[in-house]
């Protein structure tokens, strides 16, 4: 029987009681599931980063829907209100402005003290930018370690990429997945081509499901030197394959020990480091002593 209701606007049944985690397009909109909506459109509140973003999303399917915004600067004063409602029975629905909730986007606080309060919380899963760039990169799909933003400022970068370095010495071998913005593409490149390796293969994925998804593959000095003259634009995800199987020389223990150092506290650096090579932990500590004295 035909209905004049919106998309979307289903009985209140289509959204479960407690929160619901919805995933959301990361460009194309016609990857919003239907399922999606009918929580959306059923559920008492969504909350989402930007009001203005999912409403846009939302009137294009005409779907009407009470927002409220959640995100980093007031998730922590809003959480124990919600928490009210949810235990008073209401049905909430938590997205970001794309993608997954909580994958880079804020969400965690809320969902950690709904579960420590024993509130339901469930998914509505769908679209996810990091884990479309690997399944589009062609490097191995699993292990992966999904690292977020690196930081900013390339001194801290820098500390993360040597820790990273430290810790495949020690063992990790895993496909990584990262983001970045526009802006900050190149910088990082290079700043990963001289930690980890020039040689490492990788790829850049962006806008992905849009009209001009593109992804570049090369190594990690390749895409450097592209991405150094050539402007990249749009949501950006960088993918950099495992590191490759070394059997280190003792005569490189100071090296592996100072690249350790640069990211880690000694008495961490000397433990990755003794794994690595299968020395005495004793005796990579007293060496990693020595060399912070002299430096």
């Amino acid at each position: 029987m035909a209905t004049d209701d919106p998309p979307g606007r289903a009985n209140p049944e289509a959204a479960p009681r407690g929160l619901t985690l919805v995933a959301t397009p990361i460009g194309n909109l016609g990857d919003l599931s239907p399922r999606a909506l009918g929580v959306l459109g059923a559920a008492d509140a969504v909350l989402c980063e930007d009001t203005r973003v999912t409403g846009q999303m939302l009137a294009r399917y005409g779907v009407s829907a009470t927002l409220l915004p959640l995100h980093d600067h007031n998730e922590a004063e809003l959480t124990p209100r919600l928490l009210e409602r949810l235990r008073g029975g209401a049905r909430l629905a938590l997205v970001s402005d794309a993608g997954t909730p909580l994958v880079s986007d804020p969400g965690y606080r809320l969902v950690r003290a709904a579960i420590e309060a024993g509130v339901a919380v469930t998914a509505v899963p769908g679209p996810n930018a990091a884990v479309a760039a690997l399944t589009l990169s062609g490097l191995p799909p699993h292990p992966f370690l999904f690292l977020g933003f690196l930081a900013a400022k390339e001194g801290a970068r820098a500390a993360q990429i040597a820790a990273l370095r430290a810790a495949e010495r020690a063992g990790l071998s895993a496909t990584l997945v990262l983001h970045e913005a526009p802006h900050r593409l190149a910088e990082a490149l290079a700043a990963l081509s001289a930690g980890l390796g020039g040689d490492r293969p990788a790829a850049v994925a962006r806008e992905i499901t849009k009209r001009f998804e593109e992804v570049r593959r090369g190594s990690l000095a390749e895409l450097a030197a592209h991405y150094a003259t050539a402007e990249a634009r749009g949501e950006i995800c960088v993918v950099v394959g495992p590191a490759p199987e070394e059997t280190p020389a003792a005569g490189d223990l100071d090296a592996q020990l100072r690249a350790a150092m640069a990211g880690q506290s000694l008495r961490d650096a000397a433990a990755l480091v003794a794994a690595a090579t299968g020395l005495p932990r004793k005796q990579v500590y007293a060496r990693a002593l020595e060399l912070s004295r002299e430096g």
